[in-house]
Order: C-alpha cells, then structure tokens, then sequence
C-alpha cells in the first residue's frame, strides 16, 4: 500500500512559533526557580518572540515572513548559505560553473609552485564535445624552441614599439573593480615574471604604477582619467598619462564579453573617494559608463578616432571587442583601409568573459564565444591584407594552458586572463565580485577584508602562476612539433565532431 507525507507547513510554522513562546517562558520560571543562569536563555528567546512579532505582524516586505514568521527566516538562512554547500558538499569537481573545482585546483596549485600533475586519468568528458590540441609525431626538443617575442608597434616602425616577452597577460582589471592589496599584488606579481599588465578602465593607475610593472593603459568608454567634463576626450592628460615609462602600449575598449554593447558599471558601495577622484566623477551614485564612446558612432568616427589616440600617445595603440556582426567588422576594417589607419593589436574578448558587475541578461545571451570569434577575425584580417599589420590578442575564460595553446593556434599572438590571476590570489569563486563583501578581500574596498591579502605573499603567487603556464606552454608547443607559436594555425586544433557545433574557421550565414 503506497503512503504519501506532506510537510503541513503552517502547522509546523504555528508549533514553532508557539514554542519559541512557550520556551522564553519556561526559561524565564527556571530562572526564577532554578538557578539565575537560566535567564540568559530567557532573554534570547524573548528577543526572538520580539522578532518574530515584528516578521508576522509589522514588516510587510516579505510574505513568508508575514505568513510563517521564524520558520521562513530559516528558510531564507537556508537559502543564503544553499552556494557555499553546494560548492564544498554536494557538487562533483567538473560540476561548478564558471569554473569547476578540477580548473581552480589547477590554478591554485601553479600558483602556490606545487606540481600539477594527476593520476589516473583526465575527469572531464571525452564526448566530442570539446576542442583538443593536435600533437606531432615528431616533438620538436625543447631547446630548439625560439623565445617568444611579438613586437607591438612594429608595423608602423614605432621608436616605442613594446616586446612581448610572455604569450599571458594579465587581463583589463582596475581599481576600483579591485581593492587596493589585490592590484599592487598583481602588479607586483608582473613585475617579478616580467609580463604586462592591462590597467581596466579604472582611471589614473595608482596603484598599478606603484609596483613598477609594464602596464596597458585602457581607454573605456567613460574615459576615466583621460575625460573633460564632457566626458570627451582630454588630450592633455592622455598624453601626461602615456608620457610615463611604466605605460607601455594604450588600449581603446569598444566593448566588453561579459556585457557587449553595455557600459561598464562600478556599483556605489565600491565607490571610496580616492576611487572617485581617480576617475574623475562624484561617488554619490553608481558608476555607469556609456555604452560607446560619443566619438565612435559609426566605422568613419571610430577609425578616426583609433589614429588620433595613436597620434596623441605616440605609443602602440589596439582595440579591444567582442564580435557580434562580422559585417560590422568587415566595414571597420575596410574603413582601416581607406584612411590607412590600423590599430598595432586588437583584443578580441569571449562572450563568455568575466567582469565585476553586469546584467544577467547579457553575460547569458549576448556575444560571440571566443573560439567562434577569433578565427573568424583572423580570417577578416587576412582577407583584408592588415593581418601583418597587427598583433592579435585573445581572452575570455583562458586560465589553463590548454585553453590558451588553442587560442594561439586560432589566431592570437598573445592571450590574457583576469580570472585565472584572480584564483591565483586566492578568489574562491564566492561570486560576490559586485557586492564590495569578497571574503578573500581581492574584489572588496573594506580594510579589513583587505586585510588578509598579503601583497608579497600573493605576489609571488602570481609570478608563480605565470612561470607555470610558461613552462606548460613549452611543453605543448615541443609536443605539437612547432619550434614557435607563430608556427600555429588552426590544423594544431581539433574541433568538436558534435553536428550543432560552429566549424572552426566558418562563418555563420
């Protein structure tokens, strides 16, 4: 005979409302009777029947609290803590998104210098689903590989043109999406490996100059730094800002994976004075950037405007985007052309690129995946004939060396990853980026959050995590038989079989 149990939930709601009742006044007679001490248990409970009073019959915000009082708050401390016991009790290692356990361990151990190896075989799905490398027959030795070097600048014979010495990155991060231990370490991490680091669009770059690394100077579409009152382009400063020696190479943002077509946003409770001051806007409210910059209205305006941040700086100058309508890209670039204008790189950013604040809606639905994207651009550029004109960059969702060796066979010269140093400092994927709380105190302006980021100690963290994925890569492109990276193309990848996936190197119709 089958049996059936349902939770009565307002019958359980009336017993345990009742009974926290009945309990402060049990206390309160054993306190009475019985021994002093009790009367802190009467207290406790007198508070909780004060609270839940209030929850039943006063707050009108929350109808479960109106309806079932404290069996609904332990409803909603349930559901609060339901991420943190499910990333560490119930979800397998390949489960979590955006990364699983199996990717933040191997990026955890590169940084702390512990071997990453495993045993007994890979835990992901070898289900056609997924993009491999190709190796060679024949491995190449590894001295016999050239370092790598690509020269920013080059095509236009700039006296400051930049050396990329390390094909990683770390990615546009500013401070203000960071607190300030988190970029000095991550500065200072660069500095020790001697990698570039890209500045975010956080306005004047304190703190990413205090440790004395190379850096990218980013141009969002606000203009933090470099803007009049306008919110134009102000050239005096771009320039007092590229005249420094640390600022390497200037990169202009058209648009960003994680929220293509939107500007970016920096909520008001990460939003300190010195943030404002650096920015050059008041800190009264949210910080939201347009969606374009007001120079760049159509490929004509955004060209122009390419060159004269070129003429401005004097140094190497890209792009930075995420592809939507290759049409678009195909007018841009031709437009390069006409006024023999082109940038020294352009980044081409994944939709599926991370950020600190954006709507839901267009980290989900918006964008062109990056291993769709980028061939596709490498294609465009070529068939226009600017492909040696200009140093292809590549990020979204790159932190292991797999991900990146793919990326530089599809097209990319160089990758960048901003998540992949942030698990290297320590993130733990508590997805609380925008709500100025990090736990670790690498996304949070709180001191004493901040105050458990030690800055030598997660610095060497970083330049561990980038001497790692050096020797990685070394050991891929040996494997697959290709003494450089500029030997790479897309034959060294094999792409999913599955019959939805996009071929590598097709355009969708």
């Amino acid at each position: 005979m089958k049996s059936t149990f349902a939770v009565d939930l307002e019958k359980m709601s009336r017993t345990a409302n009742i009974g926290i009742l009945l309990l402060c006044v049990f206390f309160g007679m054993a306190g009475y009777f019985v021994s002093f001490y009790f009367h802190f248990l009467t207290i406790a409970f007198f508070l909780l029947v004060l609270l839940n009073l209030f929850w039943r019959h006063f707050q009108t915000s929350h109808t479960l609290l109106a309806n079932f009082g404290f069996l609904a708050q332990i409803r909603y401390l349930v559901e609060s803590v339901g991420p943190e016991f499910r990333q560490y009790l119930f979800a397998s290692d390949t489960e979590e998104k955006p990364f699983n356990r199996v990717e933040r361990a191997e990026v955890y151990r590169k940084a702390q210098g512990i071997d990453s190896s495993a045993a007994f075989g890979s835990l992901l799905e070898f289900d056609q689903t997924e993009i491999k490398l190709r190796h060679s027959f024949y491995p190449v030795d590894k001295d016999q590989l050239e370092p790598f070097d690509v020269a920013v600048g080059a095509a236009r014979s700039l006296t400051t043109r930049y050396h990329i010495k390390r094909p990683i990155m770390i990615s546009a991060m500013s401070y203000g999406a960071l607190g300030e231990n988190a970029v000095r370490a991550l500065a200072r991490g660069a500095k020790l490996a001697g990698a570039v680091m890209n500045t975010g669009e956080g306005g004047t770059p304190k703190y990413h100059l205090k440790e004395g690394c190379d850096l990218i100077f980013q141009i969002g579409t606000a203009k933090f730094g470099v803007r009049t009152e306008e919110g134009l382009l102000d050239e005096v400063r771009l320039a007092r800002i590229a005249s420094k020696a640390q600022v390497k190479m200037i990169e202009i943002k058209l648009s960003q994976g994680a929220k293509p077509g939107k500007g970016g946003l920096l909520p008001r409770e990460k939003i300190t004075a010195e943030i404002a001051e650096l920015r050059g806007v008041p800190m009264d409210r949210d910080m939201i950037s347009p969606a374009h910059h007001v120079e760049c209205i159509d490929a004509e305006s955004t060209v122009t405007f390419i060159g004269r941040i070129q003429m401005v700086s004097g140094l190497p100058t890209g792009i930075k985007f995420c592809l939507g309508q290759p049409k678009e890209l195909r007018a841009l670039v031709q437009e390069m052309k006409l006024q023999d204008t082109v940038p020294d790189f352009i980044t081409v950013d994944g939709a599926e690129g991370g950020t600190g604040a954006a709507p839901k809606s267009f980290m989900d639905d918006v964008g062109m995946p990056l291993f769709e994207a980028l061939p596709l651009v490498h294609k465009i550029l070529l068939e226009a004939g600017l492909r040696d004109r200009l140093v292809l960059f590549a990020s979204g969702k790159l932190i292991n060396p797999g991900k990146q060796m793919t990326a530089l066979s599809l097209g990319a010269d160089a990758v960048y990853s901003a998540r992949g140093f942030l698990l290297a400092l320590g993130c733990i994927q508590a997805l609380q980026c925008n709500r100025n709380t990090c736990p670790v105190g690498i996304t949070t302006h709180q001191r004493q959050l901040q105050r458990g980021l030690n800055i030598d100690g997660k610095a060497r963290r970083v330049a561990n995590y980038i001497e790692a994925l050096h020797h990685d890569h070394v050991e891929l492109l040996a494997a697959m038989g290709k003494s450089s990276t500029r030997l790479l193309t897309d034959e060294n990848v094999y792409p999913p079989t599955r019959a939805h996936a996009l071929p590598i190197n097709q355009e969708p119709s």
